[in-house]
């Protein structure tokens, strides 16, 4: 069973346990660092999202958004109207069905997340530089490595 703590009498298993808890605690706060670096504007988390999967998948309708999302279409239409309204989605219609529109994002979203983005690597970069010497640089180098295959497990 996936969600099984692991015994009490494995030293091995508690360990990892703990060590996964800080993880999540650590990774937590990092993520929220780094968002506070990147003004989004006003957006709520679904804005963010829809973008993000127009900006991961390419151009897409309402229906296929709202799938992504696990909400309804109308929901997604709302969310929708007020990223259009914002200048950050534009709708054309889909050459395959001429009934559908399909919804892309516009430059200056394009220009908005490569800004985010930017901010957020100078404001890691920079913390990296201040306060981890070379060996520390390394080290994090390697536990890099290893949250990769984590994250690829």
């Amino acid at each position: 069973m996936k969600d099984q703590l692991p015994p009490q009498d494995d030293p091995e298993a508690a360990h990892a346990l703990a060590l996964a808890a800080e993880l999540r605690v650590v990774a937590g706060r990092l993520i929220r660092r780094l968002r506070e670096q990147a003004d989004t504007g006003d957006l709520t988390t679904s804005q963010k999202s829809a973008l993000l999967h127009l900006e991961r998948e390419g151009p897409a309708t309402v229906t296929t958004l709202a799938r992504a999302q696990d909400m309804r279409p109308q929901s997604m239409g709302a969310i929708v109207s007020a990223l259009q309204l914002a200048g950050l989605v534009e709708g054309a219609p889909d050459p395959a069905d001429g009934r559908q529109v399909l919804l892309s994002l516009t430059s200056a979203c394009l220009d908005m997340i490569a800004t985010g983005r930017a901010a957020r690597q100078d404001w890691l970069f920079r913390a990296i530089q201040a306060n981890l010497d070379r060996e520390e640089q390394e080290q994090l180098a390697g536990a890099v490595e290893l949250l990769k295959r984590l994250a690829d497990s």
